[in-house]
C-alpha cells in the first residue's frame, strides 16, 4: 500500500442537502480516479460509500464514510456525509477533521435550509468552500438559477468556473473557463469527454464569463489587480495562483457543474481538488491544550491524532476512524487517551474504502485511517504519544430533539439493551440514552423520529434486539398560587400501643424553580425536636406523588409552627403520616395548579414555508418571539409548550417537504391554561384509576 506525504494529500468533506446526489458524485469521482472498477449508483445499492444494510434498504446516506482515490499523484481522502436533516448533525465531525469543503447542490433545487446550516459549519471550522452544481442532466435544472440563489445566500465572491453545454436532457458538457475549451460528453460513453474549441453559439458567454472571473480574482490581490489594470488580462497562471490562494483564504467560492450519474465534470472537480484544496500543511499549525494550556501542534512534533468517528461494526468490533495531526501513527504503538487518561496500543491500522480495510504499517501526518478494537476511545477523543500529551477540542454536536421511551420486547432482553444503547451512542454522539429521574423511563433521544428508528433496526441487526417505543411523558409539575393552613391529628388505638400524632403547617408559594423549603417554626415542646424530621419526610413523600394529577409539587415552602404529641403513643411514623395529611389538607386551599415545561425552539425553513410554520404554531400555543433572514431561508424563535411539540419533528417534515431544521431547549415551567390542565388532569385520573383495577 502506497503511503503519501503529506503535501500530497488532500482531505475534503463532501457535504450537502438531501437528494442533490453527493454519494452518486462520490462514487463518480472514485470511478474516474480509477478507485473503483464501477460506477455506484444508489439505485443499484452498490455505491462505494452508502455500504451498511440501512442505507442501501432507504436509499439515503444515514452516516458518514471514508473512501479515498489518487489523482495527480495526489491522495484524495473523500469523506461523504449525510444530507437529511435526521441525519447531518454527522457532517460535522467530517468537516472538522477536513481541510476543504465540496459542497454540492441540486440544479433544480437549489439552495436548501441544510445547505445554509452546512454553510455555517463551513464557516465554523474555516473550511474552504468549491460549490458543485449538480443533477444538470435533470429536467427543470438550471445553473445560472443555481448561482442566483448560491450568491443570495453567501455573497457575490461566489464565482463560477465553467459554463454548461445545455441542461437537462440536453446537458452534454460544459466550457472550462480557464482552460478556454469545451468538453463535450457523448451519451452512451459515460465519462469520457471529448475536447474542442468553444461552440460559435457559446463564445460571447465565454467571453462574459471569463472576464467576470478574471476581475473578480484581481480585486482580491493589488498585485493582481494592477497587472489587470495594466494589461485588461491576467495568464492562466496568474489566475490559477490567485485563484489558489483566495480560495484558501475563503475570499472566492468557485462553482463547477456535474451530472454524477454520467460522470460529467467528475474529472474537473478532482483537478480543482488537487490544485485549490489546501493540503494538511497548507492550513497551518493546529491548536490544542498540553498541561491546561493552547499549544500549536506541527507534524514535526511527536504522534498525535484526533478520533473523529466510531463505527459498530456487527464483525470487526469498535471501529475507530482518526486524523493524524502530528508526527506518524504506527502499527502496534502505544498510545494515550488524552481525555480518559488511559493507555491503548493501537494493533493494526488502515485505511478504509467504503467498508473494504487495507492494512498500512503507519499513517503520515494529515492523512486519515482507522484503528479496530480500542476499549477506550470514541468520538471526540485524541490519541497521542505518551509523552506528548496534548487534547484535540471535541466535536459539539447539537442537542437531541425527540425522546422516546423504550423496553424490549422481552424481559429476558432487558440486560442486552443497556449494552446494544451504549454500542450505538458511542457510534452516534447524536444518541443520547438517559433515565428521567421523575417518570423512571429509559429514553432513547434522536434527531428525528427516522433517526430513532434507524437506531431500532440497528438494535435488531446488531442484538436480535426487539424494541418497544412508547412516547416519553411529559414531566409536568404542580405548584400553589396562595398561603393556606391546615391542622392534622393523627390517632389510632388498636390495643396496646397506639399512635398519636399532631401538627399544624403552613403552605407559602416560592418563585418558580426554587424547589421545596421546610421551616421549623415551634417554640416549646409541643413538638419533640426528634419528631419534627418525620413531618417535613412526610410533607416530601406526598409532594412528589402530586395533588392533581400525579406529578410532583415544587416551589413551596411549609413552615411547622404547632402541634401535639402523646408521651408513649407518639412515633416518627406516626409523625409522618400527620405530616403527609396535613399537607394535604393544605393543599385544598391553597389553588393548586399544573405547570409545563416550555421549550425554545429555532427553526429555519425555506421562504414559502414562513406561514405555514408560523400557523402550525399558533395552533401548539406557541409564541414567536422573533425572526430572522439567513440567505435564502427564515430563522423563527418561539416558545412552545413541551406536550404540543412532541411530535414536530415529523410535522415540520410535512409541512416544508424535509426542507427545514429546528432544535430546542428547555427554558422554563409556566401553568398551563385552565381548559388544557382540565384534560390533563381527567386523564391522570382515568389512568390511576385503570391501574387500580388491574391490580
Amino acid at each position: 500500500m502506497k503511503i503519501y506525504e503529506t503535501e500530497s494529500i488532500r482531505n475534503v468533506a463532501v457535504v450537502g442537502h438531501g437528494d442533490s446526489g453527493k454519494t452518486s458524485l462520490v462514487s463518480a469521482l472514485l470511478y474516474r480516479a480509477g478507485a473503483v472498477a464501477h460506477l455506484g449508483k444508489i439505485t443499484q445499492k452498490n455505491t462505494v460509500t452508502d455500504y451498511g444494510e440501512e442505507e442501501k434498504e432507504r436509499g439515503i446516506t444515514l452516516s458518514s464514510a471514508v473512501a479515498y482515490g489518487e489523482w495527480q499523484d495526489t491522495k484524495v481522502n473523500i469523506l461523504d456525509t449525510p444530507g437529511y436533516s435526521n441525519f447531518i448533525p454527522d457532517a460535522r465531525a467530517a468537516m472538522r477533521v477536513a481541510d476543504s469543503c465540496l459542497m454540492v447542490i441540486s440544479g433544480v433545487d437549489g439552495v436548501q435550509v441544510q445547505t445554509e446550516c452546512l454553510w455555517d459549519w463551513a464557516v465554523q471550522f474555516e473550511l474552504p468552500v468549491l460549490f458543485v452544481v449538480n443533477l444538470l442532466d435533470r429536467d427543470r435544472a438550471g445553473f445560472s438559477m443555481t448561482i442566483e440563489s448560491l450568491q443570495k445566500a453567501f455573497g457575490k465572491n461566489v464565482v463560477p468556473l465553467v459554463q454548461p453545454l445545455g441542461e437537462g436532457e440536453a446537458f452534454r458538457g460544459y466550457i472550462d473557463l480557464l482552460e478556454g475549451k469545451a468538453l463535450e460528453y457523448p451519451k452512451g460513453e459515460t465519462g469520457k469527454a471529448k475536447a474542442g474549441g468553444i461552440p460559435e453559439d457559446g463564445k460571447a458567454v465565454f467571453e462574459e464569463k471569463r472576464k467576470e472571473l478574471v476581475e473578480k480574482i484581481a480585486e482580491l490581490d493589488d498585485a493582481l489587480m494592477e497587472k489587470y489594470l495594466d494589461t485588461g488580462d491576467l495568464s492562466k497562471e496568474e489566475i490559477l495562483t490567485g485563484l489558489k490562494k483566495e480560495f484558501a483564504a475563503r475570499q472566492i467560492f468557485p462553482v463547477l457543474c456535474a451530472s454524477a450519474v454520467r460522470n460529467i465534470g467528475s474529472a474537473k472537480i478532482l483537478d480543482c481538488l488537487v490544485q485549490l484544496s489546501p493540503s494538511p500543511l497548507g492550513r497551518g499549525k493546529v491548536r490544542a491544550k498540553r498541561d491546561g494550556k493552547e499549544t500549536e501542534v506541527s507534524p514535526s512534533d511527536p504522534f498525535s491524532a484526533f478520533v473523529f468517528k466510531t463505527i459498530a461494526d456487527p464483525y470487526a468490533g469498535k471501529i475507530n476512524l482518526f486524523r493524524v495531526y502530528s508526527g506518524k501513527a504506527q502499527a502496534d504503538a502505544q498510545a494515550l487517551n488524552t481525555l480518559k487518561e488511559e493507555r491503548e496500543r493501537l494493533g493494526a491500522l488502515f485505511l478504509m474504502q467504503g467498508k473494504e480495510h487495507f492494512a498500512i504499517p503507519e499513517v503520515q501526518t494529515g492523512d486519515i485511517a482507522a484503528v479496530a478494537k480500542l476499549k477506550t476511545v470514541g468520538t471526540g477523543d485524541t490519541l497521542a504519544d505518551p509523552a506528548f500529551p496534548v487534547a484535540y477540542d471535541s466535536v459539539v454536536f447539537p442537542e437531541p430533539i425527540l425522546a422516546f421511551a423504550v423496553e424490549p420486547k422481552s424481559r429476558a432482553d432487558e440486560g442486552k439493551l443497556s449494552t446494544t444503547l451504549k454500542r450505538l451512542a458511542e457510534a452516534d454522539p447524536t444518541l443520547r440514552v438517559q433515565r428521567d429521574p421523575q417518570t423512571n423511563d429509559l429514553l432513547l433521544a434522536g434527531t428525528g423520529q427516522q433517526h430513532i428508528e434507524v437506531a431500532i433496526s440497528m438494535m435488531k441487526r446488531l442484538a436480535n434486539l426487539e424494541i418497544i417505543l412508547h412516547p416519553p411523558k411529559v414531566p409536568y409539575q404542580e405548584t400553589i398560587k396562595r398561603k393556606s393552613e391546615a391542622k392534622y391529628r393523627h390517632k389510632k388505638q388498636t390495643g396496646g400501643r397506639g399512635q398519636f400524632a399532631q401538627c399544624e403547617i403552613r403552605l407559602e408559594p416560592l418563585p418558580r424553580g426554587t424547589g421545596f423549603e421546610f421551616e421549623d417554626k415551634i417554640f416549646g415542646g409541643s413538638i419533640p425536636q426528634n419528631f419534627r424530621p418525620a413531618v417535613q419526610k412526610g410533607v416530601e413523600e406526598a409532594a412528589r406523588k402530586g395533588f392533581l394529577a400525579g406529578y410532583p409539587v415544587k416551589d413551596f415552602r411549609v413552615v411547622l409552627f404547632d402541634g401535639q404529641f402523646h408521651e408513649v403513643d407518639s412515633s416518627e411514623i406516626a409523625f409522618k403520616i400527620a405530616g403527609a395529611k396535613a399537607w394535604k389538607a393544605a393543599m385544598e386551599k391553597a389553588s393548586a395548579v399544573l405547570l409545563e415545561p416550555i421549550m425554545n425552539i429555532e427553526i429555519t425553513v425555506p421562504e414559502e414555508s414562513v406561514g405555514d410554520v408560523m400557523g402550525d404554531l399558533n395552533g401548539r400555543r406557541g409564541r414567536v418571539q422573533g425572526m430572522d433572514s439567513r440567505g435564502t431561508s427564515q430563522s423563527i424563535r418561539a416558545q412552545v409548550p413541551m406536550n404540543e411539540i412532541l411530535n414536530y419533528a415529523g410535522a415540520l417534515k410535512s409541512i416544508t417537504g424535509d426542507r427545514g431544521l429546528f432544535s430546542m431547549e428547555f427554558s422554563h415551567y409556566e401553568e398551563v391554561p385552565g381548559n388544557v390542565a382540565e384534560k390533563i388532569i381527567e386523564q391522570a385520573k382515568k389512568g390511576e384509576k385503570k391501574k387500580e383495577e388491574e391490580e
